[in-house]
């Protein structure tokens, strides 16, 4: 069976600060099978207060029943969910389903987060296979890491500072990561962009094979193979990445939020993914590993959506609109609207509930970063609280993101380096967190 979107509504049900599991059911909910409807559940919504419909739970394969649903509340945000239940469906039990963007990514974070709970290698158990092509020795794969710390020094000078203070082993990891993702991203948006296409990005994915296969192609590339040897990280957020940026190539436009949200994990959510399993959970944490992946997540699509409202502007003069083309129209606004890069009353109503969205995804992103390994929490704070700041300087501008360019000041990044390492001193969540375990 098919399904056009993904929302499942049922009667008489309210889910609040739901992150993918019902948190509660008002009694006397029912499935179609007649079986009784938990806390706990999975369901295909991330929240939102929901209406008229029958229910079934989610399954990653398949639905077995026909239903239809409607949902309150169009693209709007309710009842603390940091999802906006934004479309509607009817499903037809003799077609294929076709899944959401939230799915396609929650798959994704299942897998990591099942790789993550498989052990550490250390030093002493790193074998290198005899067909790698390591630059040299061991000094020069050390010299590989460190060109990659001047890297992330010289584009991502608060980032950087805050890894000084992780263990050297994750240090040099986040530093290769760092320096893949930002290669990556200058494929389509660096000065030889214009000469990019889809085969040279077929080419860089078949070099990321080639690297987890533990064959690097230069020195760079060396020091994310050894990375990946040492740490239980999947190829599948880094070839969700290079996904991304053939959207790029071929995608100026955004329907929905579903199609936005699927970009934006393709670009920066798999970044947080990627990141997890070098930075490494807190001993004492009693969240789940999967809570983590989902805030870790959270904080990337965050980013990305403070980086496109930051620069609608800047993109709008490449002809490109990435704000979700229906909740412009639900807004009364258009592409000849940005275009014309004027302020008005219509665009402040509707920037301010994309900020209001931003700052809900940096909310769920802050439940995780308190679950980090402590020697690694700095950084990953430091970055939410500044990233989240470019909001308050997007208001600060009247919502001027056409000729004015968001950005926090000097003084305010060194402000907030302090609250960002008090934040990191602070122990992981013991009890009444969202993401305690079950």
């Amino acid at each position: 069976m098919s399904v056009a979107m993904s929302w499942i509504v049922t009667p008489n049900l309210e889910v609040s600060n739901c992150f993918g599991y019902l948190e509660t059911v008002r009694e006397g909910t029912r499935l179609l099978d007649s079986s009784r409807l938990v806390s706990g559940d999975r369901i295909m919504t991330y929240g939102g207060k929901l209406k008229k419909g029958k229910l079934r739970k989610w399954s990653s394969s398949s639905f077995n029943a026909e239903f239809s649903y409607s949902c309150l509340g169009g693209s709007e945000l309710e009842n603390g969910s940091i999802f906006p239940v934004q479309s509607s469906m009817v499903v037809s039990a003799d077609e294929d389903m076709a899944v959401t963007s939230e799915q396609k990514v929650y798959d994704v974070v299942l897998k990591q987060a099942a790789l993550v709970k498989k052990p550490f290698r250390s030093d002493e158990e790193l074998e290198v296979k005899p067909e790698m092509i390591l630059p040299g020795t061991l000094s020069l794969l050390s010299e590989a890491y460190n060109r990659c710390g001047e890297v992330c020094a010289e584009y991502a000078k608060t980032f950087y500072l805050g890894t000084l203070l992780m263990t050297p082993e994750r240090r040099r990891a986040i530093w290769a990561i760092y320096v893949w993702c930002r290669r990556t991203d200058e494929l389509v948006d660096g000065p030889n962009a214009s000469h990019i296409t889809p085969s040279a990005l077929d080419r860089w994915e078949s070099r990321l094979e080639d690297l987890f296969r533990g064959r690097p192609f230069d020195m760079l590339d060396a020091a994310l193979s050894d990375t990946v040897i040492k740490f239980p990280v999947d190829i599948q957020p880094f070839k969700d990445m290079i996904e991304g940026m053939r959207m790029d190539l071929k995608k100026s436009r955004y329907k929905n939020f579903d199609e936005l949200y699927l970009y934006c994990y393709y670009v920066a959510g798999t970044v947080g993914l990627m990141s997890v399993p070098i930075m490494g959970i807190a001993p004492d944490s009693q969240a789940t590993t999967e809570s983590v992946y989902n805030a870790a997540l959270a904080l990337g699509l965050a980013n990305q959506l403070t980086n496109i409202l930051r620069d609608v502007g800047e993109d709008a003069r490449r002809g490109r609109v990435y704000l979700p083309q229906d909740e412009l129209a639900q807004a009364g606004l258009s592409d000849e609207d940005i275009f014309a890069g004027k302020v008005t009353d219509k665009w402040r109503t509707f920037m301010k509930k994309q900020i209001k969205r931003a700052r809900m995804f940096f909310d769920e992103a802050e439940k995780g970063v308190r679950e980090l390994s402590p020697a690694s929490r700095w950084p990953v704070w430091a970055s939410l609280l500044l990233y989240r700041q470019i909001l308050d300087e997007i208001e600060a501008n009247d919502y001027n993101n056409f000729t004015k360019r968001a950005y926090v000041s000097k003084p305010k990044k060194i402000l907030a380096l302090p609250v960002a390492y008090a934040k990191a001193l602070a122990p992981a969540a013991r009890t009444g967190s969202t993401l305690l375990k079950t």
